[in-house]
């Protein structure tokens, strides 16, 4: 093998041992994967209104809910057409559904939606009336978000976000507060 050949081979090498040390080290700091920050802010409160005794327990509120997700990863994510549940003492009294979107790299996006909750099956839940006599209720929603996550609009590769937020409604000042956490599973 001639002496050009092999310096060759050695510069090849070297510059590929380089690279990969390159990408391992980019992959672990600045592309290691962050989880999402999801907050739920349901409006549209002030229209909101329980009549006890129910004269008709079978009718369904709808609420407006606001939702921010913030993507801190220099990847994107595109999900498809999913639903949110919402739990009242562990029983299903709401659905809120969450449309096919692409959160971009590094960005910050605001989605609006709707809660449908079924009336009868919340006043019927065990605890109602006492939370609703102390002025609050707090409900749980828990969504799935399978998609795929996105690296410089070239490669793709399969995620599911996993969101659980607590809400906390306030019957006297009709506001409502919220607190999520997310995973993401590759």
């Amino acid at each position: 093998m001639s002496r050009a050949l092999k310096l060759c081979c050695l510069a090849m090498a070297s510059f590929l041992a380089v690279l990969a040390a390159v990408v391992i080290s980019l992959s672990l700091t600045v592309f290691k994967p962050k989880q999402p920050e999801i907050t739920a802010h349901p409006f549209g409160l002030e229209n909101l209104q329980f009549n006890l005794p129910a004269n008709d327990s079978s009718s369904n509120v709808t609420i407006g809910m606001l939702v921010t997700i913030e993507n801190p990863n220099y990847s994107g994510f595109e999900y498809q057409n999913s639903a949110a549940q919402i739990n009242y003492r562990g029983i299903i009294v709401g659905e809120v559904p969450i449309e096919r979107r692409m959160i971009p790299a590094r960005s910050k996006v605001n989605i609006t939606s709707t809660a449908n909750l079924i009336m009868d099956k919340l006043i019927a839940a065990p605890g109602f009336i006492g939370d609703f006599l102390a002025g609050h209720l707090e409900m749980v929603s828990a969504a799935r978000l399978p998609g795929k996550v996105v690296v410089l609009k070239i490669v793709r590769f399969p995620a599911t976000v996993n969101n659980t937020c607590r809400i906390n409604i306030n019957i006297e000042s009709h506001s409502a507060n919220s607190k999520c956490i997310t995973r993401i599973k590759y």
